[in-house]
This record gives structure tokens, sequence and C-alpha cells, in this order.
């Protein structure tokens, strides 16, 4: 009479389900690494974002008004990297990925921010009163080049924990393996300018009808500008305050080294 097979042990069970996610996390991790290597020598053909805008567009509009092309470093403006620079992270050329000041700052800002939001929705709801429309804290980010770069090739636009934990890890990986010349072309020319243009190339042909290559430092430092709300800025291209911010990054560009 043959022996009984004992049960297994959930304890067991759960181990190998925890190293069989470690090892599925390891390669996700692997895969992420090779394909940054590889943009070491071949530009990459679109981004996560990208292909989310181009979904998005395609299934609003029923078109795909897409305008995009791949210029190398040495054929754009020299006055645009300094603008993006000078805009969108100052220290890049010295930090490695993340700049841990700037984020500490930003933390302090957005949780003030926060705080007194809360305040105001405690006294309004105390007078018996809605809370004031526009009232929700506009929060800043201190993301890097790097970490934009980072979220906008691979990674959805969700705030979770999980995907912030990706984003730095994937950052480091750039970082790592592709010189900050390298991250600041592919960034160009593949950051969104507005709706379905992305790129250095195809922004200078849609607002001034030049190559990037013919930016001057004014058209630069309106660009750079529009980075962090590029489809609202392209509504709004008069705006005073885009004017006003273009000439303080224009005036901040003559200090800006290029890696």
């Amino acid at each position: 009479m043959g022996t009984r097979k004992a049960p297994s042990s959930p304890w067991r069970h759960l181990g190998r389900v925890l190293v069989l996610g470690g090892l599925c996390l390891l390669a996700l991790q692997l895969t992420f690494a090779l394909r940054i290597a590889a943009m070491g020598l071949v530009a990459p053909q679109s981004t996560a974002f990208q292909r989310s805008e181009a979904w998005r567009l395609l299934s609003t509009t029923g078109s795909l008004p897409w305008r995009q092309e791949w210029v190398d470093g040495d054929k754009l403006s020299r006055h645009l990297g300094r603008a993006v620079i000078a805009s969108e992270d100052a220290t890049f050329a010295e930090h490695a990925g993340v700049d841990w000041a700037s984020l500490e700052q930003a933390w302090d800002r957005n949780a003030r921010a926060q705080a007194q939001a809360e305040r105001a929705r405690a006294a309004a709801q105390a007078a018996g009163r809605a809370p004031r429309p526009g009232s929700e804290p506009r929060l800043i980010g201190a993301s890097t080049i790097t970490q934009q770069l980072a979220k906008n090739l691979f990674l959805s636009g969700e705030r979770t924990t999980l995907r912030k934990a990706q984003e730095l890890l994937i950052t480091l990986m750039l970082e790592g393996l592709l010189s900050k010349q390298r991250i600041l072309e592919i960034y160009l020319n593949s950051v969104e300018w507005g709706s379905g243009v992305f790129g250095a190339q195809a922004a200078a042909r849609h607002y001034y009808r030049i190559d990037a290559a013919r930016l001057a430092p004014e058209q630069a430092a309106r660009l750079a500008v529009m980075l962090p709300a590029p489809k609202r800025f392209e509504k709004t291209p008069g705006s005073p305050y885009l004017a006003a911010r273009a000439a303080t990054v224009a005036a901040r560009m003559g200090a800006v080294t290029l890696p």
C-alpha cells in the first residue's frame, strides 16, 4: 500500500508565488535596461505616452493628426537645449537623475498648499457654504528631464507609489546607460508640444514654419515654457503669462551649460 503524499504547506506555496513574482519583476527591469541600452544606438520609434495619445486622438476624433520627425542632436538649435534646461531642470548637467533638493522643496510647498485648501474647505463647511470653484490646491512637480523621459518612454500617467518607484528605477537606468547628451536628444525629439505635435522639429515647423536648427533664443524660450501644458498653450499662444515666463527663461539661458 503506497504512502499518502503530505499536503503542501500554504507558506511553501506563498514562497513560490513570491519567488515567481520576483523573477517576473527582475525580467521586467532587464527588459527596460536592454531597451534603454539599445537607445544609445537606435532612436526609439515611439513612447508609451505617444501611443496613448495616438489612441486618444483616434478614439475621440476618428482621425490621427500627427507631426513628428527625428532630428539628430547636432541639428537641433543649441538655444532650445539651453531653454529647456533653464525652464525644466536647471541642474540637469550635475544631478544623477533626481534633484533631491528640488523634490523636497516641492513636497513642502504642496503640503502647505493642501493644508491651506483643507482649512478653506473646513471654513466653508462651517459657514454652510459650498467650496469655492477652483479652490483645489495647485500642486507643483519637481521631475527632472530624465524622470520625465522615463515616464514618457515606458509608463502610464497614473499617480501611484508603485509607478513612481518604477519611474525612479528607469531614471537610474537612463542615467547609467546613456550620456546626458543622448538623454537630452531623445527628450527633445519625443516630448509633446501640442495635440499630435511631438519633438522639436515638429514643434518648430508647427509654430514658426522653420527647422529646429534655426530656432532663435526667444522662440526656443517660448517652446520651453509650453512644455508643462503644451495643449493649453497651443490654444493661447499670445498668453501674457507665456510671454513673461519666456522672457525670464531667455534671461537665464546664458548661464546654462549644455552637457
